[in-house]
């Protein structure tokens, strides 16, 4: 099969798909129907076979590393642009914005305010310095200013960030799939060892270039579900009636600035926390400097910058709309909302059950290949990454390379494989996470996000950082990103174990009853809310790092010979 013959595969699904989104018809309301048909599962078994293919199509053509983990650095960077959008766009997030939109209200999408000052900061002030340092991974970046601790630190950090974020991905993406389809729990493993084994097969066969071509294919599948959905609901509805024209009553309080700790949601910390998470991710990221790196220069790679935002912004206005959509669909058919489901309470999950039950045949096929689509597009380049890490940052570094180009190829695939099932058997130790889609990621995934990017920080512009003073950073960023995640469990702790009165932290014990086994359970309320994980972490990350490294000092004479330029002032 050709490289054209593959995209016209996909073409060719898409098309087929919208045809059957065209040629539908239904009554006034869509009627749940018994889940997903024949006809979809053919659909997604012919998106995963095309995949795969494409895999195997690139795998012909590689004989270097370079080419396996960077495409040989002359990438079109629009490509990259959309392949970095859809890496970072998992099924988590394609999932609980429309949740968010649908329970909680709009403000979650001020956040969008920050792009332009996100692609400032990483366009002309981290990708200059970057793309002067033409590497593999980039954590090589960290050893050159700040000793081989501070690499290895650095690359365990991004190693066991992509293996939480993955393994998660795939359960949730799992989990997701077995309530549309109306299976019991225990067919998860199975469902998390096909979507994991089809994303690794590809990108262990194909590398970058697979990757960057699938996550392509797989923006437009994403996107052309979550406008599929709106266009169902306004046929059904005959128009735009579902739009909100005022603030709804179940819709949270969200103000501009925060009323205390608590608030779990407001404008300043939306916009905040976009800011600092995208700035962290696209400048200690591996996912996100590789993609970089696969590009000519610092210009391409702008280029790559601005298109991953925009996709980014339309997308992410889409997955809202779908939120607003399913609200106005709902309440105007509340008879559809499922059993046993509250609209407020069960966000997260009316996406999913609208596909899978409201949906005509084919079109809940398209749509949930949307959803496979973003699971492996996460799932792909974290394999890919982490594999570039593990082959650069460790055999390389320490002359465990192989001796042929050849068998470096053929380890890096193994090795691809080998991580990638250890994150599908690791994705079923995340059902004992509690929490919703957004809550659960927040709180574990992205934890190290912010400390693994003070390491740049120190490593590029700051002169006078030492080894010992950027590993006191490191701890105490990690500590306080932990502290403020779980500061509701902790306060609980505490409650139970030294009688502490919870009033203190300003929250209180409440109770509620869990819906699948009736029984009360007891917690505390977060008393400070998510959304200052990473300005929290980030300030205490620098602060500390800066003072410990004034009171360590680095060694006047530097360990290696090689320095990293620091842009001047």
């Amino acid at each position: 099969m050709t490289k054209s013959g593959i995209s016209a595969f996909f073409i060719a699904l898409l098309v087929t798909n919208l045809t059957f989104a065209a040629e539908a018809t239904a009554p006034a309301t869509m009627s749940p129907r018994a889940g997903l048909a024949v006809i979809d599962w053919v659909i997604v078994f012919l998106y995963a076979s095309g995949t795969i293919c494409l895999g195997w199509y690139f795998s012909r053509k590689q004989s270097t590393t370079e080419e396996y983990f960077v495409g040989s650095g002359s990438m079109n960077p629009i490509l990259i642009g959309v392949s970095l959008f859809a890496t970072l766009l998992s099924t988590i997030t394609y999932l609980s914005t429309p949740g968010e939109s649908l329970g909680k209200g709009p403000v979650y999408f001020t956040s969008l305010l920050a792009m332009p000052i996100t692609f400032y900061i990483v366009g002309f002030i981290l990708l200059p310095v970057y793309m002067r340092q033409k590497v593999t991974s980039a954590y090589e970046l960290l050893e050159a200013k700040l000793g081989l601790s501070i690499r290895m630190l650095g690359a365990c950090m991004f190693i066991l960030l992509r293996l939480v974020w993955m393994s998660l991905l795939i359960y949730m993406t799992s989990k997701a799939i077995v309530e549309m389809t109306g299976l019991a729990d225990r067919w998860i493993p199975v469902v998390a060892l096909v979507t994991g084994t089809v994303a690794v097969v590809y990108t262990s066969l194909g590398g970058l270039r697979a990757v960057v071509i699938t996550d392509a294919m797989q923006t437009i599948l994403l996107y052309g579900g979550a406008v599929t959905v709106i266009a169902m609901v306004t046929w059904h509805m005959g128009g735009f009636g579902w739009f909100p024209t005022k603030w709804d009553p179940q819709w949270d309080k969200q103000p501009i600035l925060p009323e205390n700790a608590r608030t779990r949601l407001t404008v300043l910390g939306a916009i905040l926390n976009a800011l600092i998470w995208s700035v962290c991710t696209a400048g200690g990221d591996q996912t996100s400097v590789q993609r970089f790196m696969a590009t000519k220069d610092a210009k391409s790679a702008r280029l790559a910058l601005a298109t991953q935002l925009t996709v980014g912004l339309i997308v992410s206005l889409t997955l809202a709309l779908v939120g607003f959509a399913l609200l106005g669909y709902f309440k105007e058919f509340p008879e559809q909302i499922p059993a046993g489901l509250d609209l407020k309470d069960d966000a997260d999950k009316m996406f999913t059950n609208f596909i899978a039950f409201n949906l005509p045949p084919g079109v809940s096929g398209f749509v949930v290949a949307a959803m496979f689509a973003a699971a492996m597009s996460s799932i792909d380049s974290g394999v890919n990454s982490i594999t570039a890490v593990v082959m650069t940052d460790g055999l390389d570094r320490f002359g465990r390379k192989p001796r042929t180009e050849k068998e470096h190829v053929r380890i890096s695939r193994w090795m691809a494989l080998g991580i990638g099932l250890l994150v599908v058997i690791c994705s079923s130790a995340m059902g004992g996470i509690p929490g919703n889609y957004t809550a659960v990621t927040q709180k574990t995934s992205n934890l190290l996000t912010t400390p693994i990017f003070g390491l740049f920080f120190f490593a590029l512009f700051v002169p006078f950082a030492s080894p010992k003073g950027v590993w006191v950073g490191a701890i105490c960023g990690t500590a306080t990103a932990v502290l403020v995640a779980f500061s509701g469990p902790i306060v609980y702790a505490l409650y139970l174990w030294f009688d502490v009165d919870p009033a203190i932290f300003g929250t209180e014990v409440v109770e509620l009853v869990n819906k699948e086994t009736g029984e009360v359970e007891r917690s505390v309320p977060d008393p400070i809310s998510f959304q200052w994980i990473s300005l929290a972490a980030i300030s205490v990350n620098v602060v500390t790092g800066c003072i410990a490294s004034k009171i360590f000092p680095k060694p006047k004479t530097p360990s290696t010979p090689e320095q990293v330029e620091t842009p001047s002032a």
